[in-house]
């Protein structure tokens, strides 16, 4: 695991739930994507990336969470996370993509919401098995936001719509010199 994330008096759903809040306030200005991927350090994104990075991020640790707490030792991570970009990622993302981004998220927030409110503060900081406290992972999870932010908020940029496999390369993204 990466460094032990840190905590703070906010209660650890809240944490989760602000995440996805913020992911999909940024994801309703995802329509205006130029279909161009966004370099963020060593890695790129898109809007589909992102959606499925936080997707992929709260399953994970949702199934760690539900393992631990049964006794079973989690099933080892072999995602590739963000360093793939598949071919799906780079697909225009639409209204209906927004659409399933918001119920796909809202339900995971509910579920997480569930799981971690029916938790006592001593097991919340307890590690059952190996790993973190189960708030330090809802704290991990915050982290998530990176994904999005990465994209930013495209409010600015103006709407196109794209056909498969065709990318406007002409046009300018916020911040750019073209």
């Amino acid at each position: 695991m990466t460094d032990t994330p840190l905590t703070d008096d906010r209660e650890p759903a809240r944490v989760v739930a602000e995440m996805i809040d913020h992911v999909l306030r940024l994801a309703a200005t995802w329509t205006a994507w130029d279909g161009r991927p966004v370099p963020s350090g060593d890695r790129i994104y898109t809007p589909h990336k992102a959606i499925r990075r936080v997707a992929d991020h709260l399953v994970d640790h949702l199934a760690e969470i539900e393992d631990r707490l049964a006794g079973r030792v989690p099933l080892p991570d072999h995602w590739h996370a963000s360093l793939i970009t598949t071919a799906a990622d780079l697909a225009p993302f639409t209204e209906q993509d927004l659409e399933e981004a918001r119920s796909r998220l809202t339900r995971l927030a509910r579920i997480w919401t569930a799981c971690l409110e029916a938790l006592t503060p001593e097991q919340l900081d307890h590690s059952p098995g190996e790993g973190w406290t189960l708030r330090q992972v809802a704290f991990h999870l915050g982290g998530s936001v990176y994904y999005a932010d990465a994209v930013g908020d495209l409010s600015g940029m103006e709407s196109r719509v794209l056909l498969p496999g065709k990318r406007d390369l002409t046009a300018s993204r916020p911040g750019s010199e073209t």
